[in-house]
This record gives structure tokens, sequence and C-alpha cells, in this order.
């Protein structure tokens, strides 16, 4: 008799596409749970009592309070020497909401944004560079021209070299954690398009994708050398897995052949890095990919992570494993929202049955809640622990 995998033996024969000794159950984001564990690796502990796969992530979580890279984990996000920032609110008559502005004054000129103060904005006086909170209630985006590129330049820096020190130093720990655990060490984010949104708005850079291609290939190149070197840093700490988050890169966005242009070049050359490291490479994208599967495997990517059958655009369990099954991993499988923290306990465990059954045979198949689970209510804990017992039953 076999004896069984560990967890991260169970995740690397998935994301190879061998077959583990069964499917293995990690969550993307587990917000709900991370909320009552001190540390990561309580979280990791917690997960594994509860019979889930975990991994480490690096680097470690970072408290959200008055930093600019809210929805950019990974290294800190620092503004070159000599960048000066002047942040102030404004009451206009009339409207609803005060308005907080920001200026980044920088040797190649100012960048400035404005956002409406909702009620629900969670960051008090402060706005931050990098945030989706920014991209509804943005009313001007910092990057708008050709010539703001030289000034995003300056906010846009190399690793300091104590971040470089903090993250080698928490990757000693974390491999120690899991090795002890059995668990995968994952890095990240890295990051693309996304950051478009941040920086442009999304209907500014769509509408500029048609009108000014030359002025996005710009700005996104400027983006992927950014990225670039902060992705070298985590995978020298000796990640098993790096991630790039592409929440906003499938085709709800661009077109194939607009992804083709625009995010292929990039992606391409972060998963060839990545493999050079000895890493598989993740990529995050939750809606609009079934246009895009041909592509993704042609740029050789490990694993996607984010199959969601309820608010992915056009997903289809069955077509995604006809497209990708044993040459790619896939991620996911059931709704977080919608069906873990707001449908029955029927729904999760057929929800369950429907993506093991579609996606599970033969290996590449992790199973999770797409993306989060942040509730934490009576219902959702009912919900996690139906989910957990509908895959042990199937997996």
């Amino acid at each position: 008799m076999t004896s069984p995998m560990s967890s991260r033996e169970r995740m690397l024969a998935a994301l190879e596409c061998r077959e583990p000794d069964y499917v293995p159950a990690c969550f993307m984001i587990f917000a709900a749970l991370r909320s009552q564990c001190a540390d990561e690796w309580e979280l990791v502990d917690r997960q594994l009592e509860m019979g889930l796969d975990a991994v480490v992530r690096l680097p470690l979580i970072s408290p959200k309070a008055k930093i600019d890279y809210g929805d950019l984990r990974g290294l800190p996000a620092r503004f070159a020497d000599g960048v000066q920032t002047r942040t102030w609110r404004e009451v206009l008559p009339g409207e609803r909401y005060p308005v907080l502005h920001k200026q980044y004054h920088t040797p190649a000129g100012t960048l400035s944004t404005a956002v409406n103060e909702t009620d629900d904005w969670p960051y008090g006086g402060h706005v931050p560079l990098f945030d989706d909170y920014i991209c509804p209630r943005a009313r001007t985006f910092p990057v708008s021209e050709m010539e703001h590129l030289a000034a995003l330049e300056y906010l846009l820096t190399e690793p300091a070299a104590e971040d470089v020190d903090a993250l080698h130093q928490q990757a000693r720990e974390a491999r120690r954690f899991a090795d002890e655990r059995g668990v995968l060490v994952e890095g990240g984010w890295g990051v693309g398009a996304d950051a478009l949104g941040w920086l442009c708005g999304f209907e500014n850079a769509m509408l500029s994708a048609i009108e000014r291609p030359e002025f996005i290939e710009e700005l996104l190149g400027l983006i992927a050398r950014w990225n670039r070197r902060r992705m070298e840093v985590v995978l020298d700490a000796g990640v098993d897995l790096f991630v790039r988050r592409g929440w906003y890169e499938g085709a709800d966005f661009f077109s194939p052949p607009m992804y083709r242009r625009f995010i292929v070049p990039s992606l391409k050359s972060e998963v060839e890095l990545a493999h050079q490291a000895g890493a598989k490479f993740g990529y995050i994208l939750t809606t609009g990919m079934m246009p895009l599967l041909d592509m993704l495997l042609d740029v050789g990517i490990d694993v996607l992570i984010g199959i969601d059958p309820v608010q992915g655009v056009g997903t289809d369990l069955s077509l995604t494993n006809a497209t990708l099954g044993g040459r790619m991993c896939v991620w996911g499988g059931v709704n977080g929202f919608i069906t873990i923290e707001r449908g029955t306990e029927e729904e999760v465990r057929s929800a369950v049955r429907e993506a093991i059954e579609a996606l599970g045979a033969g290996g590449g198949f992790i199973l999770s809640p797409v993306d989060n689970v942040r509730a934490d209510d009576e219902q959702a804990r009912r919900n996690v622990t139906a989910f957990i017992d509908a895959w042990k039953q199937v997996r």
C-alpha cells in the first residue's frame, strides 16, 4: 500500500498534470479564516486541521494601513527619492461625497488623482496608488498621456535592499515551516494589465488600446519591466509557484487579437523566467478566459487559477477540460460568493461534485472556491463545512 502524499507532493502532482492520491482542495484566498489568524503560520495550520491543502504565501501579508499597494500583494511599492506627495480633501457644493485629491510631485512632472470619498472608503484620508477601490470612485486618474510615463517611472522603482533582505528572511522561515508541514511555498503577485485600471481607469485604458495602442504598449512595457525586477527577487527566494494576477486581463476587457498584442509578450517572458528559476507559474484569470485558452497553452502557463462556473463569463467546465486537460492544471471550480457564501448546503455539495466530475479525472485539478470566501457568518461557515465534506466524499 502506497503512503499518502504530503500536501506539497499532492499540489505539485496536480500542477504537473500528474495524478495525485486524490484531488487537492486549496483555497485561492480565504479572507474569513485569515481574519481569525494571528499570522500566515496559523492560517496554514488551521487549513491543514480542516483537512485542506494549504500553501505558505510570500511575501507575508502586510497591514493595509497607509500603504500604496493594497491590491498588489508582494514587495512594497516604494517611490524614488525626491518624490513628494500631497493629499487633501475638498467638499464641493451639491456633491454627495467629499473628494480626496492626491498629487505625486516627481522630477519629471506631477501626476494627479481624485476620488470620491464614499461611505465605504476604507482608507480615511489616504489615497493608495494600486487599489481596486480607486477604479469606480476615481474622478481623475494619474496617467492618461504619453508624457505622464516619465513621471510614472519615479513611482515604479527597483526593489529596495531592505525589502529584498526582509523577503529573503521571510523565505528562510517559510521554507523551514513548509518543510515541517509538507506544504507548498507560493510567491507573488506579479501584475500586468490589471495596473491599467488603477493608473488609467478601465474605460480610458480600453479606449486607448483602440485609439492609441502605442501609448498602452509603452505603459504596459514600463509596468512589465518594473514587475520583472520584483519577480526576480521573489523567484530568487526559492518559491515553488509564482503567481501573476490577471483578474482584468480576460476577454471581458481585451479581444483575442488585443490580448495577443498587449498581454502575451510579457506573460510569455514571465513564464520563461519562472521556469528558468525552477518554479511553476500560476495565472489568476476568473472570467473571460474561454476565448484565450489556446493562447494560454502556447504561453506555457502551468496553472490557470480561478475557473468559476457561475460568475466567470462564458466559463464552461467541460469545455475547459477538453481544451486544457492533461496539458495545464486548473484551480477553482466552485463559485465563492454566490455558491459558498449565499447558497444552500445542497447547492454547495452539487457544485463540488460537478467540478470534480468535469475537471478532476486524471490529475491537473485543484479544487477551490473562486476566488475568495470573505463572509464569516453562520451560513458561510456551514457551507464551507459542506464544501469540505463533499470534497472528501468524491475526491
